[in-house]
């Protein structure tokens, strides 16, 4: 079944500055986001999402109450909603196999929505920009074919990408909005920024760094975050790249190293000695298997449930 913008098809190979030219309540839609300021978000109450994760919830949940993500450059943030059951799934997509990415959030609305004729699948994009490598437009046009491609009908609601995401600054291009927030009990999407980006930070980026491929992150029938088992091969010349100056690593380990937000060589350091610290994570993370559990506690905040030991 096709996408849809207001019940009529959407062509997925069209430019994406005429597919809002077309259906001008996108293009509106996305001046409303942009115009917003960026809402602080704190962690009671929130699933943070990481590049190359995935993670889906109802209404009903008593632990979160909040999904979101950033540090979105040429990555786009997606938000599939079910109007009918609220079901709600957000993730960091990055290119890597955008058409299994979307399939697998597909299955994970369909899983919490008992009857999907009542309601409508709606679909949310935003970020990237007008990149040099243009690495933005080609993620954009992987995720439009593929919900075009699905065989539910889906409605395209926001479409905050690309051109439409572009803002230009001393003749450098940037998004306007590196991350998102979606309430999943109103299904309100805004722009957002989380100084909290746990639980296991360095641990999830680590899988990032060394090829993970797209996973979910939460069991929302028992409100638990599971995080791994994850298992990688010692990183290829690690003491090489933290021996390099900042620039080094922003030129080499960023697909945009002019729109990165100011911490990102930070991150990448921190995430760099964490797999110098574990270079055989079944061993030293990961012995019996089995992933890490957390649970959000009275505070709403997340704290680990499970333990891992030789």
């Amino acid at each position: 079944m096709p996408l849809l913008v207001d019940g009529q098809r959407v062509e997925p190979s069209q430019r994406l500055r005429a597919l809002a030219f077309a259906h001008r309540g996108l293009e509106e839609q996305a001046r409303r986001l942009r115009s917003q300021p960026a809402r602080l978000v704190g962690p009671k109450g929130l699933l943070y999402v990481q590049q190359r994760e995935f993670a889906a919830t109802t209404p009903r949940d008593g632990s979160v109450s909040i999904l979101g993500s950033d540090d979105a450059t040429t990555c786009h943030l997606v938000v599939i909603r079910h109007t009918g059951s609220g079901a709600t799934c957000l993730t960091h997509c990055d290119g890597s196999d955008t058409e299994m990415e979307v399939l697998l959030m597909m299955n994970a609305i369909k899983m919490l929505s008992s009857n999907t004729e009542c309601g409508r699948l709606e679909v949310h994009l935003v970020g990237g920009f007008n990149d040099d490598r243009h690495l933005s437009q080609q993620l954009t046009n992987q995720l439009l074919r593929a919900f075009d491609s699905l065989q539910d009908s889906i409605h395209l609601v926001t479409f905050c990408v690309t051109d439409l995401n572009d803002r230009q600054e001393k003749g450098n291009h940037f998004p306007f909005i590196y991350g998102i927030g979606v309430n999943v009990k109103t299904g309100e999407v805004f722009h957002a920024t989380f100084p909290d980006r746990g639980p296991a930070e360095d641990l999830r980026s680590a899988s990032i760094l060394t090829g993970a491929k797209m996973v979910n992150i939460y069991d929302s029938r028992k409100e638990e975050l599971r995080i791994g088992p994850y298992f990688w091969m010692p990183f290829p010349h690690v003491d090489f790249w933290l021996q390099q100056d900042d620039e080094h690593i922003l030129q080499n380990l960023s697909t945009s190293p002019v729109a990165e937000p100011p911490h990102f060589v930070s991150h990448i350091r921190a995430t760099l000695m964490y797999l110098k610290e574990h270079p055989f994570p079944d061993k030293t993370l990961f012995p019996s298997r089995r992933p890490w559990i957390y649970r959000k506690n009275s505070d709403g905040l997340w704290e680990r449930v499970s333990t891992d030991q030789i």
